[in-house]
């Protein structure tokens, strides 16, 4: 009798709610052991994936405990002090390494024959960088280290999640996978989950609409929560554009471990059942596209915990794909994911849908307002933006006007002196029609109800004025001071050009993003004339004056 082959055995270290496990086990390798320090995410390992799931912080894993005999690491190490979304890419990368160092330390006493190890894609060159002489991961070096950057959509996830890989196995062979493979839409995965009897989209599992958990469809975004989403998006102050609502045709953007109402990282899509309302993804749109099949459960206690599992994970539709390559299995061999339908089954008992937090934010009295006037944008950093301040308890309306890079940002005062400056040299006729297209703003600025601009924001009160109310006037001034001002080009960019020399003196030669005030110079101009004015307007307002101004003008 043939001695029977056994199964490839590994282990999975910071293995979040199993993942690495689940795909690794589709593509017939044992997980032996996971190890993780969030005792929830642990639990939803166990229940769905039904091997040992370990709580423990693996910096103070005793390594003599680990279990012999294995063929494969797996795992991916915390990416909080990797991640550009943490304060603005200004984590602590050597607290980060500690964890890597950490993983592949284990890998080294472990001895498998392959490992991998999954993290944002920043730690590609920070790898590279630290394997050199005299870095903190020279010494190993002997594990032949080899970081790639890999789009997940490419195998199979509806979504396009770029990430660092790292490992010792034949990367060339995984992504010679990648054309065999079925890309995944996230109009595909809406349609499918509204359907009454329900076809996984990624791995062809079937569940009736009774079975399926986490599919709570929140309460549809007010239009104060359109507006904020869809400027955060087209039209934010300082980063690039991105769609509102977001496409159905393509693999979605980033799903991440959190997400609000009103945010830019979150994604939004337009009721299939409510033309014209928005809503968010329920936690089950966003696990499978997050490639986790429709049978997996998430038995978190609350709906931000349940985000937060699928968010951090890594999807096991990528890593069944990552297992083959681990196995060496040949392109004309693959296995793909929707021939293991009959091998998914939910784990019992199902856990109770999480429900959606309550619509209906407290804000406070100082709520913060900034959103760049949309016409007057200009991407890359360079925008005219109308925000509040408060002195003291008083609110401050005004326009503010950036420029430069992200690493240099430069502004321009605009008052009534740079109105008066730029007005004063445009010849009549011109100035004429922009006066007049100015009037207009005055007039507006005037009758609005400025004193009560902060109560409606935050949410304390009523008034006749909102403060988008005030953006959507500035937007269509912009435009059409833009439209007067661009057959004179080269006088716009002569004014400019005065109006930065007239503040910043001689240091403005040195000024970054000169060049690109100079190919837009019609457009700047606009907004220097909208901003300075506006700011004279609200600045002697009767709804932006202290009580103490209010009492020195009237006495």
């Amino acid at each position: 009798m043939a001695k029977k082959t056994r199964n490839l055995r590994a282990i999975d270290l910071y293995s979040g709610v199993g993942g690495w496990a689940l795909g690794l086990r589709l593509a017939g390798i044992e997980t032996v052991a996971s190890y993780e320090r969030r005792g929830i995410a642990n639990e939803t390992n166990f229940k769905n994936n039904r091997h040992q799931a370990q709580t423990v912080d693996i910096r103070r894993l005793d390594m003599n405990e680990l279990p012999t005999d294995i063929d494969i690491v797996v795992g991916s190490p915390p990416c909080t002090q990797f991640s550009f979304s943490n304060r603005g890419g200004n984590g602590d990368i050597k607290d980060g390494l500690r964890d890597i160092i950490r993983f592949l330390e284990i890998v080294e006493h472990v001895k498998p024959k392959v490992w991998a190890m999954e993290n944002v894609p920043r730690v590609a060159k920070i790898i590279e960088a630290e394997l050199k002489p005299k870095g903190c991961l020279s010494r190993f070096k002997h594990l032949n280290i080899i970081p790639h950057i890999v789009n997940m959509a490419d195998f199979g996830v509806p979504q396009k999640r770029s990430r660092c890989i790292a490992g010792n196995f034949d990367f060339n062979l995984l992504a010679s996978y990648a054309p065999k493979i079925p890309r995944r839409t996230l109009g595909q995965v809406i349609r499918a989950l509204a359907c009454d009897s329900i076809v996984d989209p990624v791995y062809g599992v079937r569940l009736s609409k009774e079975q399926l958990r986490d599919h709570v469809i929140e309460v549809a975004l007010n239009a104060e929560e359109v507006r904020i989403n869809k400027a955060a998006k087209v039209t934010h102050p300082v980063y690039n554009s991105m769609y509102f609502p977001d496409r159905l045709d393509r693999p979605v953007r980033t799903i991440t471990a959190t997400c609000t109402r009103v945010s830019r990282e979150s994604i939004i899509i337009e009721d299939f059942k409510s033309v014209g309302e928005y809503r968010r993804l329920s936690i089950r749109e966003r696990a499978c596209l997050q490639g986790f099949p429709i049978t997996f459960q998430f038995y978190g206690e609350t709906y931000g915990q349940r985000q937060e599992m699928v968010g951090n994970a890594i999807p096991p539709a990528f890593t069944f794909y990552l297992a083959q390559a681990l196995r060496n299995i040949e392109f004309d061999k693959l296995t793909m994911l929707s021939s293991l339908a009959a091998g998914l089954e939910c784990p019992i008992p199902l856990p109770a849908d999480a429900k959606p937090d309550k619509q209906g934010a407290r804000y406070l009295e100082k709520r913060k307002f900034r959103f760049a006037i949309p016409s007057l944008r200009l991407k890359s950093g360079v925008r005219f933006e109308m925000v509040n301040g408060f002195e003291s308890d008083q609110p401050n309306w005004k326009v503010d006007f950036y420029f430069g890079t992200s690493k240099s940002i430069k502004s321009l005062r605009l008052d009534n002196a740079l109105y008066t400056f730029l007005i004063g040299r445009l010849p009549k006729a011109l100035r004429l029609e922009i006066e007049d297209e100015l009037s207009s703003l005055e007039i507006f600025i005037r009758n609005a109800d400025i004193a009560h601009m902060q109560r409606i924001w935050s949410h304390k009160g009523v008034g006749c004025t909102t403060p988008f109310m005030m953006l959507d006037k500035l937007d269509d001034v912009g435009m059409n001071m833009i439209r007067l001002l661009e057959p004179d080009e080269l006088l716009a960019q002569e004014l400019v050009g005065d109006a930065i020399l007239a503040e910043h003196g001689n240091a403005s030669w040195g000024l970054p993003g000169l060049a690109k005030l100079a190919r837009n110079a019609p457009s700047i101009l606009a907004g220097l004339l909208v901003g300075a004015l506006t700011n004279r307007e609200l600045s002697c307002h009767p709804g932006m004056m202290s009580e103490t101004l209010k009492r020195q003008k009237t006495g």
